[in-house]
């Protein structure tokens, strides 16, 4: 068919952003960027797909904010309620969606993440009683074009801001992004690169002076496919194709840590996930799984289930709820809920 041709366009493309990257973006990953706060999933829908899927493109606002070519003439006038809890973490989102023509997609959202009090305490460990409060936010503007029936890219800009007891950091960065999708949306294809940008305003100062770090870079591909009849899209994410080595180091570590071996470091590039999806799309569970994610968070000796994901939305008239639970940390699971509210419906 004629539109096949297109697809290995994606694929030259992400060759030649990955040789694009800067060369010191090689470094970026596993604790060597800052901002690392980018990389939490924005919604239910997201956390459910493993915390980051970049080629469905199914009317839910938030994926734009994890893809900006993922708007479409079904984000129009939605507005977007996400909340997630990280044991004593709090992270929210606000979006809100709209068009200006048929072809022209907009959306503006706003991200906090609030780590709550923590104490002062002198160097032998002695608290003194006195707390502060370390928050990280930031603000996406997203732009997407449909160019053909089968082809958007998008671009996102967004301020970055952290302010940590007195110490505070600015940036700014970018998310460019493309997506593909066959005309029966059986098949997608996404492509992002997100992250791109500097800090303009370091946490310190030294001799040298302003001391900037990298944002966490990552180029992503992700393709998903819906089968015909029935109701299964099953999708794979690669992420970090910038950057091979997912690793690193635990410099506590009693025991020699072995080097991660070729398949399991090939694996933690990928995030699987499998949707059941009727086709009036009023309703989806989803199960994922994230292995870059159970191999750093598994527990030794112990059963758990990190690096799986499940999740479960319905729509219900002009309101779509979602909810979402993961593992993200060695002992606590965390829960994620969506609420958005399509404006047309109410006109």
């Amino acid at each position: 068919m004629r539109h096949v041709r297109y697809i290995p366009v994606f694929f030259a493309l992400t060759l030649w952003l990955s040789a694009a990257l800067p060369v010191h973006a090689q470094y970026v990953g596993s604790g060597s960027a800052t901002f690392a706060f980018l990389d939490l999933p924005v919604s239910s829908r997201q956390n459910a797909l493993g915390g980051e899927n970049i080629s469905i493109r199914d009317g839910e606002l938030s994926s734009c904010f994890a893809n900006p070519a993922l708007l479409g003439s079904l984000t129009h006038n939605i507005v977007q309620l996400n909340y997630a809890y990280y044991g004593t973490n709090h992270f929210g989102s606000a979006m809100y969606g709209h068009n200006f023509s048929q072809h022209d997609y907009f959306a503006v959202g706003a991200h906090y993440l609030d780590y709550g009090k923590m104490e002062y305490a002198e160097f032998d460990g002695t608290r003194t009683g006195v707390s502060f409060g370390a928050r990280d936010v930031v603000i996406e503007a997203v732009y997407a074009r449909q160019l053909h029936e089968m082809f958007t890219l998008g671009v996102a800009l967004k301020p970055i801001l952290s302010f940590y007891e007195s110490y505070s950091s600015v940036a700014l960065g970018v998310d460019v992004g493309g997506h593909f999708q066959m005309k029966d949306s059986t098949l997608q294809i996404g492509l992002a690169l997100k992250n791109i940008g500097w800090q303009l305003k370091g946490f310190y100062s030294d001799e040298s002076g302003q001391q900037r770090e990298m944002l966490p870079i990552n180029l992503e591909l992700g393709i998903n496919y819906r089968v015909k009849h029935a109701p299964l899209r099953f999708s794979l994410t690669v992420h970090n194709i910038q950057r091979w080595d997912l690793g690193y180091s635990r410099l506590n570590e009693v025991d020699e840590v072995k080097p991660v071996g070729w398949f399991d470091m090939m694996m933690r590039h990928t995030i699987w996930a499998i949707d059941i999806v009727p086709k009036s799309e009023k309703f989806y569970f989803t199960l994922s799984y994230n292995h870059r994610r159970r191999q750093e968070f598994a527990l030794q000796d112990q059963r758990s289930l990190a690096g799986f994901a499940a999740g479960v939305g319905l729509r219900i008239k002009a309101f779509r709820l979602g909810f979402a639970m993961s593992q993200m940390s060695k002992s606590n699971f965390t829960y994620q809920v969506s609420m958005a509210l399509d404006v047309n419906s109410l006109l």
